[in-house]
Parts: structure tokens; sequence; C-alpha cells
């Protein structure tokens, strides 16, 4: 019996690696040399590159490609429709494999329903992308991004809520607290959730 449930719609190449617990759903495809943690969830549609790196108890929903070169850390959330790049001008007449960039999503980061990722940036931890937005550069941990070019709108909490503006937010659903210093927020007290 297998460690992680596939459905029969969907493929697995082998020398993919896939973690115990992971649901891949409908028509899906994970390429040889993949890599997928445990606990995850990859929806409907969603195409994991040979040369990806995919972390545990991350959620890809559905119409999703994860490409060669990104690296995905735990508990990331990929929206439906979200999309990832891996090349900086591409031509269908001009090969430019040799020109993948690298992109990291770091721990706890969401990125929401029809945003676009650009090759070769940093999503910090817990950051998070609004849904249609286009990320074009790094991104620091906890920022909440949003617009086309996405620009800083705010800090999220680790939970997932807006943080209130000022030097010391407080979470208001979970109760943790943050400094804000200079252009990077610092969690202080974990909340309650």
């Amino acid at each position: 019996m297998s460690q992680y449930f596939c459905h029969q719609s969907s493929y697995v190449d082998e020398g993919a690696e896939v973690g115990e617990g992971t649901k891949i759903w409908h028509f899906s495809h994970v390429q040889q040399g993949a890599r997928i943690g445990k606990g995850c969830s990859l929806g409907q549609n969603v195409n994991v590159g040979s040369k990806a790196v995919i972390g545990n108890y991350v959620k890809i929903q559905n119409n999703v490609s994860v490409y060669d070169e990104v690296i995905i850390e735990d508990y990331v959330f990929c929206g439906p429709s979200m999309v990832f790049t891996n090349v900086v001008n591409p031509r269908s007449h001009v090969s430019r494999k040799h020109e993948y960039r690298k992109t990291l999503i770091k721990h706890g980061t969401t990125m929401g329903a029809n945003s676009t990722i650009l090759c070769g940036i940093t999503l910090g931890r817990f950051a998070f992308i609004g849904a249609g937005a286009v990320v074009t550069k790094d991104v620091p941990d906890y920022a909440l991004m949003m617009g086309n070019p996405a620009r800083q709108k705010g800090w999220m909490c680790q939970c997932g809520i807006r943080l209130p503006e000022g030097d010391s937010p407080k979470c208001p659903a979970c109760g943790a607290e943050y400094a804000v210093e200079g252009k990077t927020l610092k969690p202080l007290k974990e909340g309650g959730e």
C-alpha cells in the first residue's frame, strides 16, 4: 500500500519523491525528480516540475504549476490558479532552460488566487500575497502585498489576520504581539491559537 494517495487520473513519475499522507487529486502530474513532503494536498490539474521542491503540509489548489527551481517550504498555501514563472524573458523560439531562476517561498506564506510570482525572488515567512497580485521583487516576512505590481499594504499575523497599524501591533484574533523595526516585523509573543 502506498504511503500517499494519488487519484487514478493523475501520474507520479518513477523517481519522484512523495511524502506520507500527501494527496494528489484529479489530472495532476508529478515529474521524475520532483520532491514533495508529507501531508501535502495537490488539487486538480497541478503540475510539479522535475526540479521543484515542496515541503511538508503545503496546500496547492487547482490549476497551479510548480516549475523547476521553485522551492516551497513547509505550511505554504498556493491559491487557485496562482502562477509561478521560471524565465524572465521567454520566447518560444529561444531555449532558455539554462537560465531558470530559483524562486523561494518561505515557511507559512499564502499566495492568493490568480496571483503571479515572478522568478528569482524570495517571499518571506508568513508573507501574504493578495488575490491577483503580481509580485516582482523580494517580499519581507509577514508582509501583506496587493496590486499590480504588488506593493506592501501592511502586515499579517501568523494566523492570517491583518495586523493593526502602529509600531507594536497585536493580533485582534489570536493575541500574537509584534514589533515593527524599520521595514521588518518581528514576533514578540506567540498567539493563543
